[in-house]
């Protein structure tokens, strides 16, 4: 874990101190580091757990898990909760980040929810019953990063210390989040949790939750989130020696295979080269890359629905 400066209050450094102890006993302080300053604790990682990945995906987005070198997530460090007449906070993208580095959005998949839609059940935008998240609770975005949705029980099962109901993440409002009970071991009360899926919390002023319904995990943030415009977002990856308009697009997106596909297996070599094969209408479709000679870049090769089962090449690079 990195050094911190003198700077930190002492509300601040007791906080971090908290944010060091949930990576190093879950066990992730080999891939997840841990900085704090500047009021925040910086929680950086690649994003790629050590866990399976993709696998049994019917509702596939056509994309990928690429790792997201320097990924960071600022969480507070002196938290503060929203007054009574201000609105949770949400957003389209990562709203806390799990002890494994890889980053967590809320239960949907159709863009920000907005206040109406967190009063209410999203159903056709759930991600989890549309059946777009591997048995892990997670998949790949846009941005060809792999984040989770849902309570990742892949990585709790990997946790040295999953039988003490630890903090499994932490909210970038910076409040912890926990699993689907009460650190004490004790079961969640019915109604127990507010609108963003959490409750106070004695020792932390609060806490969020995973849940067996919707929404699942953290939804929105009650607490204060300053900086906003300046949270983590994992861009598109870009086309390789293009610095053209063109290249702000990206890698091109996928589109969901109307009605899913069947038999998704991703599957990856000590070589770095990963593929993922699925069948949709009976033929066979994939997407495969391998690390390039240039760093952080990918070559790929893929046959997809989107594409109409055109094969297609190219260089992609974070």
């Amino acid at each position: 874990m990195a050094n911190d400066p003198a700077s930190l209050t002492a509300r601040q450094k007791t906080r971090c101190d908290a944010v060091k102890a949930s990576v190093k006993d879950a066990g992730f302080d080999d891939s997840v580091s841990v900085s704090c300053h500047d009021g925040k604790a910086l929680i950086a990682s690649d994003t790629w757990p050590d866990h399976e990945m993709m696998t049994g995906i019917v509702g596939i987005n056509e994309q990928v898990p690429v790792p997201a070198k320097g990924y960071a997530s600022p969480v507070v460090l002196e938290p503060k909760m929203r007054g009574s007449e201000e609105t949770p906070y949400t957003r389209d993208a990562a709203l806390g980040v799990a002890v494994n580095g890889v980053p967590i959005y809320d239960y949907t998949g159709g863009g920000e929810m907005s206040q109406n839609d967190l009063a209410s059940y999203q159903a056709d935008n759930d991600t989890l019953a549309t059946k777009q998240l591997d048995a892990c609770g997670g998949h790949s975005g846009r941005g060809d990063d792999y984040h989770y949705h849902v309570k990742p029980t892949c990585m709790i099962d990997r946790m040295k210390n999953a039988d003490d109901n630890p903090i499994i993440g932490w909210a970038l409002d910076g409040y912890p989040i926990y699993g689907d009970d009460n650190p004490d071991g004790s079961h969640i009360a019915n109604e127990a949790l507010d609108i963003c899926n959490g409750q106070p919390d004695k020792t932390f002023g609060y806490r969020y939750h995973t849940s067996q319904k919707a929404p699942y995990i953290v939804q929105c943030l009650m607490g204060k989130v300053p900086d906003q415009k300046d949270l983590p977002r994992v861009a598109p990856l870009s086309v390789a020696n293009d610095t053209s308009d063109a290249n702000s697009r990206g890698r091109p997106a996928g589109t969901p295979p109307q009605g899913g596909v069947e038999d998704l297996v991703f599957t990856q070599q000590e070589s770095g080269k990963r593929s993922m094969d699925y069948i949709y209408h009976g033929e066979a479709y994939y997407i495969r890359y391998t690390p390039s000679d240039t760093p952080d870049c990918y070559d790929f090769e893929t046959r997809t629905v989107t594409d109409g089962g055109d094969v297609k090449t190219g260089e992609y690079c974070r």
